[in-house]
């Protein structure tokens, strides 16, 4: 584990998992780099896996510099060279699919083979609506209630019968709690007021798209007044898509295994 400074006084914690070519994860909103801690292990079989948490969130400090997204990218830019790495495959899921959906545009020298997971270019009307009740529960009544909002939305409903669901819902509360809740807010409303849509010319690395069929939160088509990965998917020059059964917006919690060996027959084939 390490962290690293960037040009505005931000500081980034780390840490590298595995060997083999450089895999870095952008978590989601409110999760912090333990949104991975399901995959990371099996993806350290075929990579030296970097986690880490965005500014305000986990470990790490300072806030999202102006810009929206693409201040949020820039950030992750500058963590990429201060690190130390010329180049990585890249993984970003929901609010860090959108983050690295912009890097890729921004900064393609940098992007190897792209993997994004279970999010929208823009948000419909109904992702807004579902945000709106996640502002509030993070500011009235903390980010453990953010968890549980979360979930009734983010997993497929077999994980409720699954046997590790109670441990794995007592995981994401411990992990949210460590967010704070204005950084919630504040990527949340830089979420609802981003569309990516038009940055899918810029994009030349290989992509692909990874989406649950049970996804509420992040559906793979919206409604009209959203961009959801079925347009992406057709837009992008070079992109695979996989919808993985049975599951929900939280792939890579409820289906790790699958999802690193498609993000690894993705990178490697």
């Amino acid at each position: 584990m390490a962290k690293v400074t960037l040009s505005q006084g931000e500081a980034i914690w780390f840490k590298k998992t595995g060997s083999g070519p450089p895999l870095l994860h952008i978590h989601g909103s409110a999760f912090g780099h333990r949104n991975f801690e399901k995959l990371t292990p099996l993806a350290a079989n075929h990579f030296e896996v970097i986690d880490f948490d965005l500014p305000g969130y986990g470990e790490s400090t300072g806030s999202p510099r102006p810009g929206g997204m693409e201040g949020l990218a820039e950030q992750v830019y500058e963590f990429i060279c201060e690190a130390g790495f010329r180049k990585v495959h890249l993984h970003g899921t929901s609010f860090g699919a959108m983050i690295g959906f912009c890097l890729a545009a921004n900064y393609p020298d940098v992007v190897d083979h792209l993997v994004l997971s279970c999010f929208l270019a823009r948000y419909d009307n109904a992702a807004r609506m579902m945000r709106g009740t996640w502002k509030r529960a993070a500011l009235e009544s903390g980010m453990d209630a953010v968890a549980d909002l979360t979930s009734v939305a983010g997993f497929a409903r077999s994980f409720y019968d699954s046997e590790g669901a109670q441990a794995q819902l007592q995981s994401m509360r411990d992990a949210f709690v460590q967010t704070d809740p204005k950084a919630f807010v504040a990527g949340t409303e830089t979420i609802e007021k981003t569309d990516l849509s038009d940055l899918t010319a810029k994009i030349s690395a290989p992509s692909l798209l990874l989406a649950g069929d049970e996804d509420n939160m992040t559906p793979f088509s919206p409604s009209e007044s959203g961009v959801g990965m079925s347009a992406i998917a057709q837009q992008l020059p070079s992109c695979e898509t996989k919808i993985l059964e049975r599951c929900g917006h939280y792939l890579v919690i409820e289906q790790p295994t699958l999802a690193a060996q498609y993000i690894s027959e993705f990178i490697q084939g």
